[in-house]
């Protein structure tokens, strides 16, 4: 069997502002661990033999991880598109919208539908392209939404909706 691995859908372009300095900054602090790593593998090479060396390996690993994220953050800042406005409905779930939801269990849950960079199942944020999210784009508070998931179907209903200032 080969290695062969279709390519991922694209990820929506929309970031909170918030969001979008994060990835900045990530982007800035890698460039300064990569300077650092870089002078402990010349350290690490200069004591000669590489093959056994597991400072030269570790190094040579822990280089290769932070070029690869550099080389990410290099091509998706620029197609990010920052979305700071309120939508001229603030009663409708956009971006960036903060969603109390009730289930089928009676217990309420928040969301904030953010961009795929930044979710966060902890803080409870969503990523715009998770099946709740696009279930949950256009509806208003008290409307019903239903979504499939591998468990079965889930139904909420929407009980408020904030947009809150990063």
């Amino acid at each position: 069997m080969g290695r062969y691995r279709p390519p991922q859908p694209k990820q929506s372009p929309y970031i909170t502002r918030a969001g979008y300095l994060r990835l900045e900054a990530e982007s800035k602090s890698l460039w300064v661990r990569r300077r650092d790593v870089t002078k402990a593998l010349a350290a690490a090479a200069a004591e000669g033999d590489r093959s056994e060396n597991a400072e030269y390996i570790y190094r040579k690993k822990e280089l290769r991880e932070l070029d690869r994220r550099i080389r990410y953050l290099q091509k998706r800042l620029p197609e990010l598109k920052v979305v700071d406005t309120v939508p001229s409905n603030p009663e409708q779930i956009f971006f960036g919208a903060l969603v109390e939801l009730e289930g089928e269990d009676d217990n309420p849950v928040t969301y904030r539908i953010v961009g795929p960079d930044e979710f966060d199942p902890e803080r409870g944020w969503i990523s715009m392209d998770a099946p709740l999210a696009r279930a949950l784009l256009k509806r208003s508070v008290d409307d019903e939404v239903r979504v499939q998931t591998p468990s079965g179907e889930r139904r909420y209903w929407v009980l408020s909706v904030t947009y809150p200032v990063d």
